[in-house]
């Protein structure tokens, strides 16, 4: 659950940028939490054709979400994958290389350097928030992370873990990758559509496979222990040598979900679950879409939900998380604004719309 603060911290990060077709805005507030465990990527070029943006929820500490943040847009380009225009498999592979990279002597020494004074391996002091930028060391560089003799060359990973949603974006397709309770949610013609799942015990595949793994349920959580099922890091769930990675009680598994983006589409949030805890995929959309009347500053909208988010004490437990949000708005073509009007009647393919009566998203993968 982690420890409150008698009173919140409410400074933000917050982040601007566009490009030709893309502009996102960002923000991130500790709140009530002890300490701030969320981490992100927004890069709008990674590559002259794509943008990545991703939210990392860290919990037990915050080193694993910074490794994400400051590695996995790199592992996904640099995959064979990708190069052969198979951008679902580079997705999936990224994921699974978080956790191969955390391990061993080089593990360790990169997750010390990272630094986080939560974490049992490290006695650093507490380091800042890793958040690339646009223009930042995101080339497309070979898989270099060789094996190291050392002290803790069997280190066997974090016992830390984190979330995972990544949004990437390429020549009118949007691939959402998925990994945990963070969500990504695209707004198509004022429609809130979830394009990821949120992995939960309550899950029957999660239960199934958590089962098959040696591990039990109990008050809605892994061994007692983990609210969520899929995760990057948190190695003593995943430790039964029996099994491949994503049989494993806790796997970092993603699931997957491409879609083509139209000129319908208005808006894409990715978001942790300090967001989601609060408020509904459609009543987030709705509340940006009624703040984009009068702000066009997409970074002070984000503000504005972190704020309306963040609970008034800490009795109930809503509001009191970490929060990040990240709004990437599509640049449309002048001649598409008319066509809205038009085509009012018409139902969007691809993603399914979003159920607010139901506890967990709908989501193809």
């Amino acid at each position: 659950m982690g420890t409150y603060l008698s009173s919140p911290k409410t400074d933000k990060l917050s982040e601007e940028g566009e490009n030709d077709t893309l502009r996102y805005g960002l923000s991130s507030m500790q709140g009530w939490r002890a300490t701030m465990e969320d981490a992100h990527a927004a890069i709008l070029d990674v590559d002259d054709k794509t943008s990545f943006f991703g939210v990392y929820d860290g919990h037990g500490g915050k080193v694993v979400a910074k490794f994400c943040a400051k590695y996995l847009h790199q592992q996904v380009l640099s995959n064979q994958a990708y190069g052969a225009g198979d951008i679902e498999t580079s997705l999936q592979r990224a994921f699974f290389r978080m956790d191969d990279m955390m391990q061993g002597q080089r593990g360790w020494r990169e997750l010390a350097a990272l630094g986080d004074k939560m974490n049992k391996f490290s006695g650093m002091i507490e380091g800042f928030i890793w958040s690339p930028r646009s223009g930042g060391d995101v080339s497309n560089q070979p898989d270099n992370w060789p094996l190291e003799d050392g002290p803790h060359s069997d280190f066997t990973g974090p016992n830390c873990g984190c979330t995972a949603c990544v949004a990437l974006i390429k020549d009118k397709k949007l691939f959402v990758a998925n990994a945990g309770d963070s969500r990504c949610v695209i707004s198509r013609k004022g429609q809130a559509y979830d394009l990821s799942k949120d992995h939960k015990p309550d899950l029957e595949a999660e239960k199934e496979r958590i089962l098959n793994a040696g591990g039990f349920i109990h008050a809605g959580r892994i061994n007692g222990s983990l609210n969520l099922t899929r995760a990057i890091g948190d190695m003593e769930f995943k430790q039964n040598k029996f099994l491949s990675s994503d049989k494993q009680m806790v796997t970092a598994n993603p699931d997957i979900n491409t879609i083509d983006l139209c000129d319908d589409d208005d808006f894409l949030v990715v978001a942790c679950d300090g967001i989601w805890d609060c408020m509904t995929s459609q009543q987030l959309v709705d509340f940006i879409h009624e703040q984009l009347k009068s702000e066009t500053k997409l970074s002070t909208v984000c503000e504005k939900i972190v704020d309306r988010c963040l609970a008034p004490d800490t009795a109930s437990g809503e509001g009191c998380d970490n929060m990040t949000i990240i709004l990437v708005q599509f640049k449309k073509p002048n001649s598409s604004e008319t066509k809205v009007e038009e085509e009012d009647e018409v139902k969007p393919e691809g993603p399914e719309p979003s159920q607010e009566a139901q506890d967990e998203p709908s989501s193809s993968s």
